[in-house]
This record gives C-alpha cells, structure tokens and sequence, in this order.
C-alpha cells in the first residue's frame, strides 16, 4: 500500500499495523451524538493545560479513558480511577503503549494508597449522591501532596432543562456556579473558577454557563 503522497505513508502504515479504537462510552457518543467528543475532548484539554509538567496526576472516574491521552501528552504520567472493572480491563489493552495506569476504585469509599502532585475529576460529581460528597471530596484530598491542584469539571444546574432526558436520570447532584465555588473553598485553600459553553472555556458570567470548572489548590487538612 503505497500513498500518492510520501509525507502521508507512514500514517497509513501506522492504520495497518495498530488502528486506535474507541472505548464503550465513546463508541456510544460517537454513534448517538458525535458532537459532544468535541466539547469532551475540549475539557480534557483545559485540565492538560492547567497540570501541564506535573509528574503524576491522577483521574478520578476516567471511564473508558476517551481523553486521558489529551493529558498523558504533557505529565508524566495518569493513574486512571473508575469502579467499573469492564472498563478498566479494556482501557489497559486499547492504551497498553501509553504513560498511564488504571485501578478499580470507588473514590466515596477509599482512597489510593499513593499520593499525587495533581487530579482532576470530569462529569462525575453530578454522579455522587449528596450523602457521598463529603466522601469523594476528602478522599481526593488524601490522593494529593500538600501542593496539590484539583480540578472538577461538572455541568451547571441552570442549564439542566436544556439536557438530554437521559443525561436527567442520571444527574442527580448537580451544582451552581456559586454552590460549587462554596464547596470547593471548604476543601481547598485557593479556588478559581471557570464557565464553558460548548467547547470553549471561558470567565463570563456563571449562572449562563453550560459547564462549570473549580480549579482547587492546596487541600485543607480535615
């Protein structure tokens, strides 16, 4: 197989030997609504350019792992959390070749053993019910060194008659621009907020943003 164009030949060599693959849940999106990957993939993105350096990081709730190499371009490495062991053995096959780990792991009953210059958790807190927050906030603390930085990326409540009826039954704590900047202060020293519309990330006003990210410094001890 030869392409017309050299300067394209190896990617095509590249397909033939290995193709990427798409996990379960991004296999789904991609079928149902591709144009989310963009708004994903763009959150991912965010979180790769605040931890950018960081030797370790660690994702809580990864999932099938869709974006964790957006990040594992620019850390060291990415130890990826989720409870679902399905999950978990399919992501070690799909990304065997790249700077990241996985472990079954439920953030609101215990916490990793090790600990981590960095996190970030995307579209899980609307998950936690509210009785396991305390939980899934403490043992994140716990997860990072005394300099560490979180980041939690959750969608706003102002917009939740705007989402889909499944995205509905599963969101079941869902946060305000204000809510989610209280909680954070009670866990981190330094929060700073910032709104998402779509793909693009931005300081506008909270209460229209679609998507909402805390970006947490310094855990408070307790």
């Amino acid at each position: 197989m030869i392409a017309k164009e050299p300067q394209n030949q190896s990617q095509f060599e590249n397909y033939s030997k290995e193709a990427e693959q798409l996990g379960p849940y991004t296999s789904h999106i991609w079928k149902s609504d591709p144009r989310h990957l963009s708004f994903l993939l763009a959150r991912y993105k965010f979180c790769a350019k605040m931890l950018e350096g960081k030797a370790s990081v660690l994702e809580i709730g990864c999932g099938d792992a869709f974006g964790m190499p957006v990040v594992t371009q620019v850390v060291g490495r990415v130890h990826g959390l989720d409870f679902e062991p399905l999950l978990l053995e399919d992501n070690r096959k799909r990304l065997r070749n790249r700077n990241c780990t996985f472990q079954v792991l439920d953030i609101t009953k215990e916490a990793p053993t090790e600990q981590f210059d960095a996190a970030y958790s995307l579209d899980v807190l609307e998950h936690i019910p509210k009785n396991s927050e305390a939980h899934y906030f403490n043992n994140i603390k716990k997860s990072l060194t005394k300099t560490g930085v979180f980041i939690v990326g959750t969608p706003n409540i102002t917009a939740e008659k705007y989402a889909s009826e499944y995205s509905r039954e599963g969101h079941i704590n869902l946060k305000s621009h204000a809510d989610l900047r209280a909680d954070m202060n009670k866990h981190f020293s330094n929060v700073f907020m910032f709104s998402m519309n779509d793909e693009v990330v931005h300081t506008g006003y909270g209460p229209m943003a679609h998507y909402l990210f805390a970006v947490g410094t310094n855990p408070i001890e307790g």
